[in-house]
């Protein structure tokens, strides 16, 4: 899978995220609270609210849902006080990996996380450890048969994107976090889809894994995300295209 590993291991992501659907209205309802109760509940202006709605959007989660999720977060409704943590550590091969948690029990969640860890050939290791490695990037991906390459390449790069490349079937599109949505706007402007359209933590390099460890850190990863206090896992990993189907 070498050469566009972000796409496959978020590919990975999107199919376990399916594979749990019942967590995933939980979890999305907890981002919106917790945006909503930092930056208000207008999506204009705050990024990060816009970008929780359009994943409720894109997960069919109910409009009472979202409407509950806001309200508990400027406060109109009653709910629990989330703390926003990350937690840093090594998986099998070397991996390192960032999980980002929303948590109103931090002793009980760094419990479990440890214990995932170490259950499935990885360690919890200090803050800060393996966030080095890391930048914080906007990411949009678009099929390649949504519009022609050329067309894509300068909308992206005139609305302020960092770099524009072509893996196989998709372009990949990454910008600055402040520049995310211009180029949303640029892209919602000609109507081109995105597959994936997120900020996320995006390594500077990946670990290419053998059969035996990319099999164990998938499981790792699975546990990792069917914890109800964890948000989003992220790693420096290159999963064998095998591993990745």
């Amino acid at each position: 899978m070498s050469g566009h590993s972000k796409w496959a291991n978020i590919k990975h992501k999107k199919g376990k995220m399916d594979a749990i659907r019942g967590k995933v209205t939980t979890k999305i309802s907890r981002e919106i609270t917790v945006a909503a109760r930092m930056g208000g509940g207008d999506p204009t202006g705050n990024m990060r609210l816009k970008l929780a709605l359009q994943k409720a959007k894109e997960n069919n989660i109910p409009k009472e849902n979202v409407q509950r999720a806001i309200q508990k977060g400027i406060g109109a409704l009653e709910g629990s006080n989330y703390e926003e943590l990350v937690y840093e550590g090594y998986g099998p091969g070397g991996v390192a990996v960032m999980v980002e948690i929303m948590t109103d029990n931090r002793n009980r969640t760094a419990a479990d996380i440890r214990h995932l860890f170490s259950k499935h050939g990885g360690n919890m290791g200090e803050s800060g450890c393996v966030s080095w490695m890391f930048k914080k990037k906007g990411l949009f991906v678009i099929e390649e048969t949504a519009c022609d390459e050329e067309t894509v390449m300068m909308l992206a790069l005139e609305a302020g994107a960092e770099d524009f490349k072509k893996e196989e079937d998709v372009y990949e599109i990454t910008t600055a976090p402040e520049d995310f949505e211009a180029v949303q706007n640029a892209l919602e402007g000609q109507n081109i889809p995105t597959i994936v359209a997120q900020i996320r933590m995006i390594p500077d390099t990946t670990v290419e894994l053998g059969d035996d460890d990319a099999a164990k850190l998938t499981r790792l990863i699975d546990m990792l995300e069917d914890h109800d206090d964890v948000q989003e896992v992220y790693g420096n990993f290159d999963l064998p295209e095998e591993e990745d189907e």
